[in-house]
């Protein structure tokens, strides 16, 4: 039997034999030290004696007598780690030396996750972010957006009026922060994001809330295009979901834009062929958008014969469903953490 084979079997009867860690560090201390070890040092110090052969052979066993003997103190480390925590109700009231359980952190849920990221995309662009009062009044809210009374967005169904003369509502989108922004900033240029919660009477269900969560954007300067317009939609869509997804405007119509469009998303499961998801269409729909009606550049105090601009508006909630696959929306506000950790 070799001295490697005799040193290793020596050291595992006394690991075996050892009843606490203290026991198990003299051990480890004896036969693995690095000053005067028997395997690591001593057993290796006349090596350089050796025939060439020799030396290999004798550093083969020491090195794996070494793995042998650190298996070992591991294996009865945890033994008598097990065999403490077993009794320790018994034996202990309180082990202060035993480690705590480690502590969940949380994180920011997955709409504020999306609204960060949609600022910073925007950022990269030059656009800052505006905020305004989520309770407004009718000027803002719908007057300078060039929506009359008696206008259908303004029908009782849909807003939440806050006094009987109907003047002073939960604003229906962050529109109005944009008329703040112009009236604020004054002389254009102008590039401005503006997220908020906003409130409309819908009925609660999976594709319908009565509060949410917007993201609008502004641009006001001179010669700005509808080709600016879907430069800047197609930038936004390719930052958040990939760049291989594009996107489609259909026309509409908005009181405060002119022309109007509806803005889709290409589908991120077929990618345009139709799927389920998009209902076969290849395309998801994700918000509104167009050039600045001029009467609205007007009641910001913005000279619409010099000044041109484009405006967008979509739901953050519709963006993180979008991004990632979820199929009803109200599992955003139901504080579900199975839910919440997914993101």
């Amino acid at each position: 039997m070799s001295d490697a084979t005799k040193l290793r079997d020596s050291a595992l009867a006394a690991i075996a034999k050892a009843r606490d860690d203290t026991e198990l560090e003299a051990i480890e201390v004896e036969y693995l030290g690095r000053r005067d070890g028997k395997i690591s040092r001593q057993l290796l110090s006349g090596i350089a004696q050796l025939d060439p052969s020799q030396r290999a052979t004798l550093g083969q066993e020491a090195n794996e007598a070494k793995r042998a003997v650190e298996a070992a103190l591991a294996a009865r480390r945890s033994e008598h780690q097990a065999s403490r925590l077993a009794d320790i109700g018994e034996t202990e009231e309180i082990d202060i030396t035993f480690p705590g359980p480690s502590l969940e952190r949380g994180h920011a849920h997955v709409l504020s996750q999306v609204r960060k990221e949609l600022e910073v995309i925007f950022a990269r662009i030059g656009y800052t972010v505006e905020e305004g009062p989520e309770i407004e009044n009718d000027w803002y809210n719908f007057e300078a957006l060039n929506l009359p009374k008696g206008h259908a967005s303004r029908d009782v169904q849909e807003t939440f009026f806050l006094d009987a003369n109907e003047e002073i509502v939960l604003r229906t989108h962050t529109s109005p922060v944009q008329i703040r922004a112009m009236e604020r900033i004054g002389t254009p240029p102008i590039y401005i994001i503006a997220p908020g919660r906003v409130y409309r009477r819908d009925n609660l269900d999976a594709t319908h809330l009565p509060y949410f969560m917007q993201l609008e954007g502004l641009a006001v300067d001179e010669g700005l295009t509808v080709g600016d317009l879907k430069g800047t939609l197609l930038y936004m869509v390719q930052s958040l979901f990939g760049r291989e997804r594009s996107v489609r405007m259909r026309p509409h119509h908005f009181g405060y834009t002119e022309p109007s469009y509806e803005f889709d998303t290409m589908c991120g499961r077929c990618m345009g062929k139709g799927c389920r998801s998009c209902g076969g269409q290849g395309w998801l729909e994700t918000g509104g958008c167009g050039m600045v009606h001029p009467q609205v550049l007007r009641n910001g105090g913005i000279d619409p014969d010099r000044y041109s601009g484009y405006a967008w508006g979509f739901g953050i909630e519709r963006m993180a469903l979008l991004k990632y696959d979820v199929e009803d929306l109200r599992l955003f506000y139901e504080n579900d953490l199975r839910f919440n950790r997914q993101f």
